[in-house]
């Protein structure tokens, strides 16, 4: 599985702006209902169902939101990267300013975790987050994304 099995470049947002967690959830929620067709309430509640349970900050400025929908037939991902930092209840209690999240088809499996661990994978990286906080433009962010894996492990 490659992010661009997860992300397509309508997906990718540059300078997105958004007040709070619940605001920033509620809009790429709307974004995600025009570009993969699910109803927008429900993927929005599906992504507040799975906050109560813990934050999807991870830490060091990144989130990864997820939830199961009914109706997907694949993983669909939206990256978007905050014009400003916002409150996340991240684990390390610092503001989010890149966001990657993931909807995915309930009944996907192992392909979720998959999918988690490979946006995991990329967002630990702290050169690539650099890059993309200092990248303003959503097709360069989209081609940062979508690189092959390096070998460095």
């Amino acid at each position: 599985m490659e992010i661009e099995d997860l992300l397509n470049p309508d997906n990718v947002l540059a300078g997105f702006r958004a007040s709070s967690k619940k605001q920033a959830l509620q809009a790429l929620s709307r974004h995600m209902a025009e570009q993969v067709g699910v109803d927008c309430r429900d993927a929005f509640d599906g992504l507040m169902e799975r906050e109560r349970l813990g934050s999807t900050g991870v830490g060091h400025g990144v989130a990864i939101p997820h939830a199961r929908m009914k109706g997907l037939d694949r993983i669909v991902g939206l990256f978007a990267q905050l014009a400003e930092p916002i409150p996340f209840d991240s684990v390390d209690d610092q503001p989010v300013d890149l966001i990657f999240m993931l909807l995915v088809p309930e009944e996907a499996g192992a392909d979720h975790l998959k999918a988690l661990a490979k946006v995991s994978r990329l967002l630990r990286d702290d050169r690539m987050c650099e890059k993309l906080r200092a990248t303003h433009k959503a097709p360069a962010l989209f081609a940062m994304l979508s690189q092959p894996a390096t070998n460095a492990a």
